[in-house]
């Protein structure tokens, strides 16, 4: 008769190995400062978010430490020179870009896509009615868009290339929320009585003027026929 306490520990055995088999190994990247990025949390085509102070950064994980990201950079316009262009992309690189409204699709590491911050995956999926589509297929798409592109902080950013990527549709949640507070802005009609005695105390103080009754003038009568 085969012992029941030998059946048990046969069971438990194989239980644990196949734990040992199937689970898999953690990989990390650690960056300058010290952060670690579990890569192995990522899985190609996910749709990679990272918080900054006043907007939202948005990739795509493209598998083996690598994201594709749009992102404003002036550089590519200034030079051929790829050892340049390919370096980590710069405030004074950025800021000029938006100015430009110039941008690239450029696969970085993890640590300089995030640039310090934390991930957080497929978080815009709550967003979303329609279900995204398979992560191949994402991660196809944001392949295929690598290189040069134009760029509109409101219209046309990092987010619109992740939804356009992930959900089929290039839209910005960051864009729709910034213009429905500036709608309530311009309907308050309190703003016109402060753009009207704005203009009559730069009246004052400078003096009349083309270059001081015209544009206070259509400031507020742009905002009073706005609101």
């Amino acid at each position: 008769m085969k012992n029941p306490l030998f059946g048990l520990l046969s069971f438990l055995l194989d239980k644990i190995l196949f734990f040992m088999r199937s689970t898999p190994k953690c990989i990390s990247v650690t960056d300058k400062n010290g952060t670690v990025y579990e890569t192995s949390l990522f899985r190609r085509g996910d749709l990679l978010e990272v918080p900054r102070t006043l907007f939202v950064h948005f990739g795509i994980y493209l598998g083996s430490n690598r994201v594709a990201h749009l992102i404003p950079d002036i550089l590519p316009a200034l030079t051929g020179k790829k050892a340049r262009v390919e370096k980590v992309v710069t405030n004074k690189r950025l800021i000029a870009g938006v100015l430009a409204k110039m941008a690239s699709v450029r696969v970085d590491n993890v640590h300089d896509f995030a640039y310090g911050s934390i991930i957080l995956i497929n978080d815009m999926d709550r967003h979303f009615k329609n279900d995204p589509l398979s992560n191949e297929e994402v991660a196809q798409r944001a392949e295929k868009l690598v290189g040069t592109t134009s760029y509109s902080l409101l219209w046309d950013n990092c987010e619109h290339f992740v939804t356009y990527c992930r959900y089929g549709t290039a839209v910005s949640l960051q864009t729709d929320k910034f213009c429905d507070v500036l709608k309530k802005i311009i309907r308050d009609q309190r703003i016109v009585v402060i753009s009207a005695a704005a203009g009559l105390v730069l009246t004052l103080c400078v003096g009349l003027g083309p270059f001081t009754i015209l544009p206070s003038f259509l400031i507020t009568f742009t905002l009073w026929m706005a609101s």
